[in-house]
């Protein structure tokens, strides 16, 4: 399985739950430029502002509800009848999962049971795709990067919900969908990109600094984290959802995650956006004690690599670039749905032409060995 294959979505019913959110807004207007068919689950958007009302809202059939809400969940769902279910709706951050644990926990494992229940009794169903995080293994502090077949853990309720989330996933299909549709699980790292506004997150910290004119208070600054663009997992998320619908040999999990050039310190991040921003690097210790998150957090994505064909392809520099240039055209007072949409015009460019060097490459080994088995025939 190699590529991005446009045409696959073209005209396909999808369910996207977290519509509404950053990587949900995102990835809205991506299926939308795809042609896709879109129902999406979600609260409504909690910040202002918020990405989904500057870009994404109208691009689907829109439906507000509660994960945890068994039965509205179940009659959208059926009354949606779709081919692709890409569930996302989360309770996605750390900090607040420390003063609702017990929200934190409904929302991201009763939440995920609800959809996996509703989805085993539709008969249209080709695949299943839920999304958890690069947080859901047993982090011992170590400086490797976590594959596919790490222990699953937690230390915060957020990290452990997730989880848990990865566990009812893996219950669901063994249960009730062990002869179909497939369904699966991917854990991306840390994504940043334009429009994220939710409190706790370094861009939203960074940007709300830059308006006050004062340096980012970090929490953690030394803190390691897999920094990727949000186009990219998302690309991996549209690859990995065809392979299980067209029936491909792929793991039941995948992880989503930069090259190791790109895993960066909180203050790294912070200093190339802030030079970026204004010539100078800028960020203080944020005072007072904190809640426990980890200080060492990678991902390996060799998997994704080998089963999908999929691999980042933008650099460290790119994604702070293209991140920062995106703030800046919202904070000048520019229309951000071009800019996302020719964002993901861009990077759309850039798979389907790193596909193509792909095939080309397979095909060039298949064709070195098959000229070499002859050759020993010969002998």
């Amino acid at each position: 399985m190699v590529g991005l294959d446009q045409g696959f979505w073209r005209g396909c019913r999808v369910f996207l739950t977290g519509h509404t959110g950053f990587k949900g807004s995102w990835l809205t207007v991506w299926l939308s430029t795809l042609g896709a068919k879109i129902v999406g689950f979600s609260l409504p958007p909690y910040t202002q502002p918020n990405l989904f009302s500057l870009v994404a809202q109208g691009l689907a059939t829109d439906i507000y509800g509660d994960v945890t809400d068994n039965r509205v969940l179940l009659q959208a769902l059926a009354d949606a009848d779709p081919e692709i279910i890409i569930h996302m709706a989360a309770q996605s951050l750390v900090r607040p999962s420390y003063v609702d644990p017990l929200g934190t926990f409904a929302t991201n494992i009763l939440g995920t049971a609800n959809l996996l229940d509703g989805a085993r009794h539709l008969s249209n169903l080709r695949a299943v795709l839920v999304v958890t995080s690069d947080k859901v293994y047993e982090n011992q502090e170590k400086d490797t990067a976590f594959s596919e077949n790490d222990a699953l853990g937690g230390y915060d309720p957020y990290s452990a919900s997730k989880a848990g989330a990865e566990i009812i996933t893996a219950s669901f299909r063994r249960s009730f969908f062990a002869s179909g549709p497939r369904v699966a699980s991917a854990r991306a790292g840390n994504v940043i990109g334009g429009g994220d506004w939710a409190p706790f997150r370094i861009m939203t910290d960074i940007v709300a600094a830059r308006a006050a004119g004062q340096p980012v208070e970090l929490r953690y600054p030394r803190s390691v984290r897999p920094w990727q663009h949000v186009l990219e997992p998302l690309a991996g998320y549209l690859m990995y959802v065809e392979a299980l619908a067209g029936g491909h040999d792929v793991p039941n999990a995948l992880n989503f995650g930069p090259e190791p050039t790109n895993f960066r310190t909180v203050a790294e991040l912070a200093d190339a956006f802030t030079t970026r921003w204004s010539g100078k690097p800028g960020w203080v210790q944020a005072l007072g004690s904190h809640s426990h998150e980890a200080s060492h957090l990678t991902l390996s994505p060799e998997k994704a690599r080998r089963s999908l064909g999929w691999a980042p392809l933008l650099t460290f520099d790119e994604t702070v670039g293209w991140t920062a240039d995106w703030y800046a055209s919202h904070t000048g007072g520019k229309d951000v749905s071009d800019l996302t949409r020719s964002q993901i015009a861009d990077f759309s460019a850039r798979l389907q032409t790193a596909n193509r060097s792909t095939a080309l490459a397979g095909a060039d080994r298949t064709g070195s060995e098959a000229t070499s088995s002859g050759n020993r025939g010969l002998v």
